[in-house]
């Protein structure tokens, strides 16, 4: 791992941001202004550098919609980071303890045909839209609890009560996790989420391995219960699934639900915070929202394009090839900004304005292409349900309007910390939201 710490090192600011910046050049996502703000450095990259050689990160960046929109659908690129010159080069993987480059390798966000097909095709009836819907009762459920105990705080924090919480909470009960794990689940996740963007990891590699080592040993348990003793939950369907005389492997049932727990927590926790945060700078769109809770769904679409979850994914080149005139070799890894392209005035009119009832609107938050978010549909019900009954429980609600606190990730935006204000106006709690 000697060169992967230190790059690490690099990046983590041993260097000072103004010796580090001049490196970086056009796309320096490591600066602290960045992290604040990215969309006005997004709108000189599309102006200047729609496709953008980065030094330190030694890739290709697209930021115009149609540029990434396309490249997530073109079979010339894959997932397999493992084929990427610059992981090989520092032997990325190579390095990892082998149970955890097993469940790394093996997940959907790493493989491709045909394997990725398999595996999507075998997991994909634990998120149709019935049984997604067929969540909304409970889910309104803990929202209503969250807000309650929310409501009981001195300093409420977003995040902490009801961002954060939330997902950890549906997919726990998805999963059949018991109560009493729920505390020491979410701590693991939390380490574990290192794994989507290792160059930032808080100190390095080690954490990210242990969490991953008592994760597993923890679901090893829960798979052979299932196994003796099937349930109703999304674990006993996974050990149980089977299609076509196909079955999930054991280090593919660990990387599945690895991934359901890191991906679906942080999705879901940033949607959440980066929408109320937009509602607070935006009070004209709040109250169109308060007003008329039938725009919920158009709502989160908006809120999802505004300020986006996931701001960058990746692609490696599997031929030679040119993308705008700039020559990609094999093994190239090329970053597509998605949310850059969200905030593409060729695609969007007025792009910078938050608009709840936008009605064109094929953002790319969740991806494109056969990667497509497999937990889209869930993220989008939770969120709907929590800034919704949020607002309606407390319809005076206020906040922080510039924090500070925001997640130190390349791929990942959103707020570590969001403290509100609840207003002296609290609504009646109700059972049911939505």
């Amino acid at each position: 791992m000697d060169a992967l710490e230190a790059l690490q090192g690099l990046i983590r600011r041993e260097w000072p941001v103004r010796l580090l910046s001049p490196l970086i050049g056009k796309y320096n996502p490591f600066h602290p202004a960045f992290r604040q703000n990215p969309y006005p450095a997004y709108a000189r990259l599309r102006e200047t550098a729609p496709v953008y050689k980065s030094p330190v990160l030694q890739s290709v960046v697209l930021s115009r919609y149609r540029d990434v929109a396309v490249l997530l659908q073109d079979d010339r690129f894959g997932v397999d980071r493992t084929k990427s010159t610059i992981a090989q080069r520092l032997g990325m993987f190579e390095a990892l303890e082998p149970e955890l480059r097993d469940a790394v390798t093996k997940s959907l966000l790493m493989t491709d045909a045909p394997d990725h097909t398999r595996l999507r095709r075998l997991v994909s009836r634990a998120f149709t839209p019935r049984v997604i819907q067929g969540l909304h009762d409970r889910i309104a459920e803990i929202v209503a609890e969250l807000l309650d105990d929310m409501a009981r705080q001195s300093e409420p924090d977003l995040i902490r009560d009801l961002a954060d919480p939330l997902p950890l909470l549906v997919i726990a009960e998805m999963l059949g996790v018991p109560v009493e794990d729920r505390v020491q689940l979410k701590a693991w996740s939390n380490a574990a989420a290192g794994i989507l963007d290792p160059l930032q990891a808080e100190g390095g590699m080690r954490p990210i391995e242990n969490a991953f080592h008592e994760l597993k040993a923890h679901l090893d348990r829960v798979f052979a219960d299932r196994r003796a003793r099937p349930r109703e939950d999304l674990l006993s369907a996974l050990v149980a699934v089977e299609e076509q005389g196909d079955v999930l492997a054991e280090a593919e049932l660990v990387s599945l639900s690895l991934l359901i727990l890191v991906a679906g927590n942080e999705t879901t926790t940033n949607l959440i915070g980066n929408g109320v945060l937009a509602l607070l700078h935006h009070p004209d769109e709040r109250r169109k929202l308060q007003d008329d809770p039938s725009i919920a769904r158009s709502a989160i679409e908006e809120l999802l394009r505004y300020d986006s979850p996931i701001q960058v994914t990746d692609r490696v080149a599997l031929e030679d090839l040119e993308l705008r005139g700039r020559r990609v070799k094999r093994g190239d890894v090329v970053g597509v900004l998605l949310g850059s392209a969200n905030r593409d005035p060729e695609r969007f009119d007025h792009p910078d304005r938050l608009d709840l009832c936008r009605d064109d609107n094929p953002h790319l938050a969740f991806g494109h292409g056969v990667h497509f978010c497999l937990g889209a549909q869930l993220a989008r019900l939770e969120g709907q349900i929590a800034i919704t009954g949020l607002l309606e429980r407390f319809p005076d609600l206020d906040g922080e309007r510039h924090p500070t606190a925001w997640k130190r990730s390349l791929v990942l935006r959103g707020l570590t910390s969001l403290r509100l204000r609840l207003g002296g106006r609290e609504a009646a709690p109700k059972a049911h939201v939505g």
